[in-house]
């Protein structure tokens, strides 16, 4: 899959988008910059996919991907998205995550963005 480069290397960025999709999961929502939360998009929205489908091919794609962490409950992030957030979009065909933009950050004017999923 063909990333924006984000001003990083190859094995940076895989390993920065991992962090990002798995926080999503397990925190519903996240503050970041507009660049990353655009390509955050495309992610979650496909992590979701596979989450749809629920089989073990799509477990195991899902799982190469999402860092194994726990949420506050103890849930593992795969596991809440293949129990909680994927039968949520069960009937809705893509467009799973909205993209807010919040302002600039202080210090270098960034464009900040909160990125969460659409209920």
């Amino acid at each position: 899959m063909a990333y924006s480069r984000l001003r990083r290397r190859s094995d940076q960025r895989k390993a920065l988008l991992r962090d990002l999709v798995t926080d999503l999961i397990l925190n519903g929502q996240i503050e970041t910059t507009l660049a990353k939360a655009k390509e955050l998009k495309r992610l979650a929205d496909k992590m979701v996919t596979l989450g749809k489908t629920n089989t073990l091919h799509s477990r195991r794609m899902a799982a190469s991907f999402i860092r194994f962490e726990k949420d506050e409950e103890g849930k593992f992030a795969i596991q809440k998205l293949f129990d909680e957030i994927a039968p949520k979009f069960k009937d809705r065909n893509g467009g799973y995550t909205r993209v807010l933009k919040t302002g600039f950050r202080r210090g270098d004017a960034a464009p900040m963005a909160i990125i969460s999923w659409v209920e």
